[in-house]
């Protein structure tokens, strides 16, 4: 009787090439992954954070941190470090604090702006407490809008990742990766079975982050309306060259609309010079530099065209 043979079968092979590339990232990027440890008066609460420089600070949710202004992050390497936070927005749900070590590992940050529907993404986390766990999956939609509050004020984070990677309980915070081990989300929340949701790292988040870190805090401009997009008349639509603009449903009682007499079912349709075809738009612009200083916004208003200056105030909760 001849002897039997094993023969490696070829469709082995994706599965093989697929099971590196997420070993590979969870070999680089696990060390820069803590699990974060924080008290909220007699209460403890944890989640997940990265490490983002080589000095020590660590990029996470802000809800992680909510109440909290120190804790305890540990590595898989088994260190235990004190963290202190820097700063928290809830608004964007993020927050960064700060290690007393220089000796940890920063992960490298990417840019979800070139992420695809379908592409490989990688989330390493603490869920439940089971420190530096990986799970795979795919970026499976991409523009998601999360709600976000602080007090009264209101926010749209836009253009979150959602993905099937299996996300759970203490995964906030910790690292969505590509394919070569780059960061390129925050994990945020588990809307439903095999659906998680990160917050994107692009170039807005880069700029929350960068104030968090250098103040403590993102100071955001609001003109205090509440307002949706609305179809614009077809001559003004063809003559613009885009199909909607931001209708005023109502102005807030002595917010800086109300006193530039900008009045309800008013249609924005610039903000100095820049197109707005809808609220996220206008959320876009109002930006730190905004406040205080006059901005003309277009507006239609019974069948004509009027410019109407506002200074925008610093949204404060």
């Amino acid at each position: 009787m001849g002897a039997l043979r094993l023969i490696a079968l070829d469709h082995e092979a994706p599965l093989d090439a697929y099971s590196r590339v997420v070993t590979d990232v969870a070999r680089k990027l696990s060390p820069s992954v803590a699990n974060l440890r924080v008290s909220r008066g007699r209460r403890e609460g944890g989640g997940s954070g990265v490490v983002i420089t080589p000095d020590g600070f660590v990029l996470t949710s802000a809800h992680v941190v909510e109440g909290s202004h120190r804790g305890v992050a540990s590595f898989v390497d088994g260190r235990e470090l004190a963290v202190e936070v820097v700063g928290s927005d809830p608004l964007s749900d993020l927050a960064v604090l700060r290690i007393e070590s220089n000796g940890v590992t920063p992960a490298e940050l990417g840019d979800a702006d070139g992420l695809q529907v379908g592409q490989l993404v990688v989330a390493i986390g603490n869920p439940n407490g089971f420190a530096g766990s990986v799970t795979a999956g795919v970026v499976s939609a991409l523009g998601r809008s999360l709600p976000t509050r602080s007090g009264s004020a209101m926010r749209i984070v836009e253009n979150v990742i959602q993905t099937d990677a299996a996300l759970n309980p203490g995964n906030s915070g910790g690292a969505l990766a590509d394919g070569v081990g780059r960061v390129v989300g925050i994990n945020t929340a588990v809307a439903g079975v095999g659906l998680g949701l990160a917050v994107p790292i692009n170039e807005t988040t880069r700029r929350i982050v960068a104030a968090l870190m250098s103040e403590g805090r993102v100071r955001r401009a609001y003109i205090g309306i509440a307002g949706g997009s609305r179809p614009l008349p077809p001559r003004l639509a063809s003559m613009l060259g885009r199909r909607t603009g931001i209708e005023v449903v109502e102005v807030v009682e002595g917010s800086p609309a109300g006193r530039a007499d900008l009045r309800a079912e008013d249609l924005i349709v610039e903000v100095d010079g820049r197109p707005v075809a809808g609220v996220d738009d206008l959320q876009r612009l109002m930006e730190g530099e905004l406040i205080g200083r006059a901005v003309t916004l277009r507006v239609l208003r019974h069948g004509g065209e009027l410019d109407v200056a506002v200074v925008p105030a610093e949204l404060t909760d």
